[in-house]
């Protein structure tokens, strides 16, 4: 199949582009890139994309998926189909799944469920019992997998890493704190032969306590438990000399502080070898959301203060923090009807990012539409060790086409996440993915 996308706007942070060009795309490659494209074939499909931005496939570091264990949330088609309507052609899940992903068994068996022909599962997957909005016209993304670092609840134990790192898993994390220092260095000078990325989210929880929303006045005024910036930072300074004496390179997660900003940007001025993320919910929202007790909100980390979100996103512009990462974490509505301190934290986010983000930080002019793009592809990809290509002749089509302009309602038939644990739930949202290719 043969596609000229007239006039698009070409959105290529890998060679700095943002310009309007006939692109075509042939058997999911491009073809040619120009100004103006004339000479094609009778059987070429023609698409008037005034308005529309295309752009490298969008990667998401990590994310949860239900599957397997906790299929009411999410199985692994859900997670797939809606990452995809998300524009995302890469996605990675956290290894805190039921069982674990500690063992290359399961590894193998999670690759052949998404390896199926035809985009099949197997039947570990049960189909959800509210269908999509519509049927998926994208191909799936991409999927790796995150390999534990500890194979027990206490976090003292480490996995067979040099056994996950040959079955195939992307990098190593448990995509939860680990409090253990003499792990921690245990694992660094254990990974660095093995070429893998390791990451980990720094928190100390003996700080953090029963704590379930970042300190200071909001915290106060509605009167729940607070979790100081210091737990965050305290284990982030903690890990960065631990890389500092090791030199194994690190991947930060989930960071959420502007004094974390200022460590890491002291960090990487002192030459470590360390790359950053932070949610792409914490750019957007800040402590005073959580007025409304939407247990949506209860993120972990918390929402930071407004002084906060300011860093977050200077950071990100100035590439402090190298990617925007979605960290989707469904949960059923039961798991979620709760006082806000009970329910458990996290929200969904593949299908409303990039529309949120585009309408908050490029319309409003604080980013620009290569800096966001940026922070969402190429440099997430980076993280991993990995290359996003440049939309250029003689690659592969590994693209995202979105439409900034268009109006939908998020709601359980505009959704394919089987999950719908997010504060955007009843809103009219502008920006939605056309396609992607893969």
């Amino acid at each position: 199949m043969t596609e000229l996308l007239q006039q698009v706007r070409v959105i290529d942070p890998v060679s700095e582009i943002d310009e309007l060009f006939d692109v075509l795309i042939a058997d999911g490659y491009i073809q040619a890139v120009a100004s103006r494209i004339s000479d094609i074939s009778s059987d070429t499909q023609i698409r008037d994309c005034q308005g529309l931005v295309l752009g490298p496939g969008l990667v998401d570091l990590y994310s949860h998926s239900g599957e397997p264990g906790f299929e009411e949330r999410e199985t692994l088609s859900s997670f797939l189909q809606a990452a995809a309507a998300g524009g995302f052609t890469r996605v990675n899940i956290l290894p805190d799944t039921s069982p674990v992903i500690d063992n290359p068994a399961l590894v193998a068996q999670l690759q052949q469920r998404r390896e199926g022909q035809g985009g099949n599962f197997s039947p570990l997957s049960p189909p959800s019992p509210l269908s999509p909005p519509s049927p998926l016209s994208s191909p799936l993304p991409l999927l790796h997998l995150w390999g534990a670092i500890t194979l027990d609840v206490a976090g003292k134990q480490m996995t067979e890493l040099a056994d996950l790192a040959s079955a195939g898993v992307v990098g190593f994390t448990d995509g939860k704190p680990l409090e253990n220092l003499a792990l921690v260095q245990g694992v660094l000078e254990y990974l660095q032969p093995l070429g893998k990325p390791v990451a980990f989210w720094p928190s100390d929880r003996q700080l953090a306590a029963n704590g379930v929303m970042r300190e200071g006045p909001d915290a106060l005024r509605f009167g729940l438990p607070p979790i100081p910036a210091s737990a965050e930072t305290t284990a982030i300074a903690a890990l960065l000399e631990l890389v500092a004496t090791i030199g194994t390179p690190v991947h930060i997660m989930r960071v959420s502080t502007s004094r974390s900003v200022e460590l890491i940007a002291s960090a990487k001025a002192a030459g470590l070898p360390i790359t950053a993320s932070t949610t792409w919910m914490h750019l957007l929202l800040d402590t005073k959301a959580v007025k409304s007790y939407n247990t949506s909100l209860h993120l972990d980390p918390p929402l930071g203060n407004p002084s906060d979100v300011v860093a977050l996103r200077a950071g990100v512009r100035a590439g402090v923090i190298d990617a925007i990462a979605i960290d989707h974490t469904p949960y059923s509505y039961e798991e979620k009807v709760q006082a806000f301190a009970e329910a458990p934290a996290g929200a969904i986010g593949f299908e409303l990012a990039l529309p949120l983000l585009w309408q908050h930080l490029v319309e409003t002019e604080e980013f620009t539409a290569l800096e966001l793009w940026r922070a969402l592809s190429s440099r997430a990809a980076e993280c991993l060790g990995q290359k996003i290509s440049a939309i250029v002749p003689d690659q592969p089509g590994e693209l995202t086409l979105f439409d900034p302009q268009k109006i939908w309602k998020v709601e359980r038939k505009s959704l394919y996440t089987l999950s719908q644990n997010t504060p955007w739930l009843g809103q009219q949202l502008k920006g939605h993915v056309v396609q992607t290719w893969c």
